[in-house]
């Protein structure tokens, strides 16, 4: 018998398995996973760092390296990359929407008083996909015809549906005709989106002071804008954004604007600037207007309301709980890329749904020149590549703030035995000199079959089932 294998301790009735050198080594590294795990959050795809402090002790002159590992999370928003991290994010979200609109995190609870608007701005039509239309709660049918001639497109495909789909219908977002639904046109949009918001934001203040009737001048001196939006992608697979739009006067201190600037006023307001938005782009040597669509939603917060129908006042939790969920999503169509597409044999390789599939390979084509390179290395989200989440400067905390909270937590509930040097003593800047600590990157673990992830799955999954019974009770 080996002493890899010698038995330690078997049980008292002398029945059972063996306890084994093995299995206590297993043991020590299960422990040790566990470990990790806590220090990095459950992170799936953990980054390993090593650290090097040079210490001096001053009264001998002696030099002593110290060296120490660590893991950090890998903090990707997505859902589907990263469970643990996207929580995270989530939650910061969700304290950044909700400080906006019901106080909080140094801003005053007055601000409920503030007219409030979530609007959702979406995207024109770019051909008949299928589609899961609502009636209260009655779902409809996706597409009838009647007409006999009109169910039939250019290239003879029928593009009526009468089916009510479900929820989790793969068909919804699919293209009826993929030769009549027009790709690079909705790839552009996906593309130039983030340049559309930022025209919306500067078209809103002058439709805001159209309508009240003053110059833009005595606008900028009794109100401003600030608002915080969310980037959603439709089944369709092109964006849309979701916003919180707020009116405050001027100034850093959260006062309420003046009587005039209603909520009913900033609903207008929005409706007409979304529809003046235009944006030209050249295609094909030709030049192409992008837009938003005709179906700008706009919804009155108030604080204490709760979230009814459709034109009923929204409830400000309910708001940031639907702005959280939405900044971790994407496409939930299996096998879409997660990371850059490196060639053409990368986009071959793809077993995603044929309507994303021509949608990527599309952005892929047009990323080839120089005006729209952008669109090629972005291809895997369909070519948008804006922020999921932002928001104006003064609307509310920031992520940096709520990440700089949470670092100081953690460093204030630092291990015992973390503030030693290298000789053992106690850390004393007088007696010993600390050089500067250099790190070196080990990489992320992305291999989902490494027992780092697999525990970091299981963890995740414990943490919100656990989450949601904490909840439900």
């Amino acid at each position: 018998m080996t002493a890899a294998t010698a038995a330690i301790a078997p049980e008292p009735d002398g029945s059972g398995p063996v306890v084994t050198a093995d299995d206590t080594t297993a043991r020590e590294h299960f422990r040790a996973w566990e470990h990790q795990l806590a220090a990095d959050g459950t992170c799936s795809h953990p980054i390993q760092l090593n650290s090097r402090t040079d210490m001096i002790d001053l009264a001998t002159g002696e030099l002593a390296p110290l060296y120490g590992e660590a893991s950090v999370a890998c903090g990707n928003r997505r859902e589907a990359v990263c469970p643990s991290c996207s929580r995270v994010y989530k939650r910061d979200a969700r304290q950044l929407v909700k400080a906006g609109l019901a106080g909080g995190k140094g801003i005053p609870e007055t601000i409920t008083a503030h007219p409030c608007v979530f609007a959702t701005l979406t995207a024109p039509s770019f051909g008949p996909v299928h589609s899961r239309r609502m009636h209260g709660k009655t779902v409809l049918p996706c597409h009838p015809r009647r007409d006999a001639k009109a169910r039939r497109c250019k290239h003879g495909r029928d593009i009526s549906c009468p089916t009510r789909h479900v929820e989790a219908d793969p068909r919804l977002g699919q293209a009826m005709c993929p030769d009549c639904y027009k790709y690079d046109t909705a790839v552009l949009f996906n593309a130039h989106a983030a340049d559309l918001w930022r025209r919306f934001v500067t078209y809103l203040p002058r439709h805001l002071a159209r309508l009240a009737g003053v110059t833009q001048k005595t606008l900028r001196g009794q109100v401003r804008i600030r608002f915080v939006k969310v980037a959603e992608y439709q089944a369709r697979g092109v964006v849309h954004f979701h916003a919180v739009i707020r009116l405050d006067a001027p100034g850093e201190d959260y006062q309420p604007p003046a009587v005039l600037y209603a909520a009913g006023l900033l609903c207008d307001a929005i409706k007409q600037a979304a529809a003046a938005v235009v944006l030209e782009v050249e295609h094909d040597g030709q030049v192409l207007p992008l837009g938003f669509g005709p179906q700008t939603d706009t919804r009155v917060i108030r604080h204490g309301s709760q979230l009814l129908a459709t034109g009923q006042p929204l409830n400000g939790q309910a708001v940031a709980n639907y702005i959280a969920k939405y900044a971790t999503k994407t496409l939930t169509a299996p096998h879409l890329p997660t990371q850059r597409l490196r060639g053409e044999t990368d986009i071959e390789r793809l077993r995603c749904p044929a309507h994303y599939r021509a949608m990527i390979t599309t952005a892929y084509r047009l990323g080839g020149t120089k005006d729209t390179a952008r669109c090629r290395a972005w291809a895997h989200m369909l070519g948008y590549g804006g922020h999921f989440l932002t928001k104006s400067r003064r609307y509310s905390v920031t992520f940096g703030q709520l990440r700089a909270a949470r670092t100081a937590y953690r460093r204030a509930a630092r291990p015992p035995g973390s503030d030693r040097d290298a000789w053992g003593r106690p850390l004393d800047e007088t007696v010993v000199l600390v050089l500067p600590t250099v790190w070196t990157c080990g990489g992320p673990d992305l291999n989902p079959a490494t027992p780092i992830a697999e525990l970091a799955a299981a963890s995740a999954a414990r943490a919100r089932e656990h989450s949601g019974t904490a909840s439900s009770d």
